[in-house]
């Protein structure tokens, strides 16, 4: 397999698009509570994105991302809450998988690479089920509406993952399976929550 296979095996185990919470959200079966847990919780995890970035040297998505960490917050006002601390264990436990994932070049690349990978499915899916089910504001469309076109950073993070010797790349393979994982993870953990 080469690097980009051997990547998105690790992936297609943690599969966003399959878990229940995403799933239900396509349908529009979350409620809309479901929706303010969801941008209050995971939104502290879109603000890790521009450290995983910077350690990559790279100003420029560095400073793209953190441009939408205000998009969220827009889609977390058109639901009438606000980011804030993580609360849930799960969600909690991805925010410190990332920060030691994005303290070093190579595992960011793997950690950055789960995330950027499934991004343009996950939003488009994300999108759709808003714009089908919920009456919400439209503010809470464009976070969604940009990375469900936005390849080019996966691409980005791949010609770096190829360039590197393979004993660097296998940790690269290591760091893009733990963070899929811690993905999953917190959807489980903030879909846990609403079920309680």
């Amino acid at each position: 397999m080469n690097i980009k296979q051997q990547l998105d095996a690790k992936i297609a185990d943690y599969n966003l698009l399959n878990h229940p919470f995403y799933q239900a959200w396509s349908a529009g079966e979350l409620p809309v509570a479901s929706l303010q847990h969801y941008a209050r919780e995971y939104g502290a995890f879109i603000a890790t994105l521009p450290q995983g970035w910077e350690t990559l040297n790279d100003a420029e998505t560095a400073e793209e991302e953190t441009e939408h960490i205000d998009m969220w917050a827009d889609f977390a006002d058109g639901l009438d809450t606000a980011v804030a601390e993580a609360q849930i264990p799960q969600v909690k436990a991805l925010l410190q998988t990332a920060d030691a994932l994005f303290a070093e070049p190579a595992t960011a690349l793997g950690a950055l690479y789960a995330f950027e990978a499934q991004q343009p499915a996950t939003a488009q899916s994300k999108l759709a089920g808003l714009k089908q089910f919920y009456r919400l504001p439209e503010k809470v469309e464009p976070y969604f509406e940009t990375h469900s076109h936005n390849e080019h950073e996966a691409e980005k993070l791949l010609a770096r993952i190829g360039a590197l010797p393979s004993d660097a790349q296998t940790t690269v393979v290591q760091a893009c399976e733990q963070m899929s994982g811690a993905l999953w993870n917190a959807l489980t953990g903030i879909h846990h929550e609403d079920c309680a």
